[in-house]
């Protein structure tokens, strides 16, 4: 491999209209720097210039963020259908032929390019498995899918997302632990907890 991972290609999904936010989520700035420019920027120094990012609600503002990136946009104009929609539309314009796919969330503020470098390793010991970050007892996004799931990404429906793809293969399903993972920004008290949660990690050890 390069110093970027050229087999892979990664889709960022923030295409949502942050109803529960009260305001775009993705322009909210976590340690002086909007959402979505820091995932893009994870998702660049993973996969280099192979980085879709799907935008609906609010796509024009959105955009200019990524102007400087050499990540794709994409825009689905179904956003409102959920987050199936957006995944079709980026597997559609989907370049090149990647080995895997890594979808990852806008708003999985505390994610950082070690999760999704781990994410990556636990793929290459299983290339044909898919592997999914692993938290709150669930397993979810960030998720890694090898290429025989293309087909099932592009035809998903609903605001399920690849959910059902992870529970359908939940027996051999590989898991990396990632609790940074569970902060999921859906509303302005998350950012606070997403600053309590960053003064504990940073606290001393006794």
């Amino acid at each position: 491999m390069t110093e970027t991972e050229s087999d892979l290609h990664v889709i960022v999904l923030a295409a949502g209209a942050s109803r529960r936010f009260g305001s775009p989520k993705q322009l909210v700035r976590v340690d002086g720097r909007p959402m979505l420019h820091t995932a893009v920027a994870n998702a660049v120094s993973l996969a280099g210039g192979a980085v879709s990012v799907v935008l609906g609600s609010g796509a024009s503002e959105l955009a200019g963020l990524l102007r400087h990136t050499p990540a794709t946009v994409v825009v689905n104009r179904q956003w409102e259908e959920g987050m199936g929609s957006s995944l079709r539309a980026a597997m559609s314009r989907l370049p090149g032929a990647p080995e895997a796919v890594l979808v990852m969330l806008a708003d999985q503020a505390a994610v950082t390019q070690e999760d999704l470098r781990r994410l990556v390793a636990g793929w290459r010991r299983n290339p044909d498995s898919l592997v999914a970050a692993s938290y709150s007892g669930i397993a979810g996004p960030p998720a890694l899918f090898p290429r025989r799931c293309f087909g099932a990404l592009g035809a998903l429906r609903g605001d399920e997302g690849a959910r059902l793809l992870l529970q359908r293969e939940s027996d051999t399903l590989v898991r990396v632990p990632m609790p940074n993972a569970a902060v999921d920004i859906d509303q302005p008290e998350d950012l606070l907890m997403l600053e309590a949660r960053r003064r504990r990690t940073s606290l001393p050890s006794a």
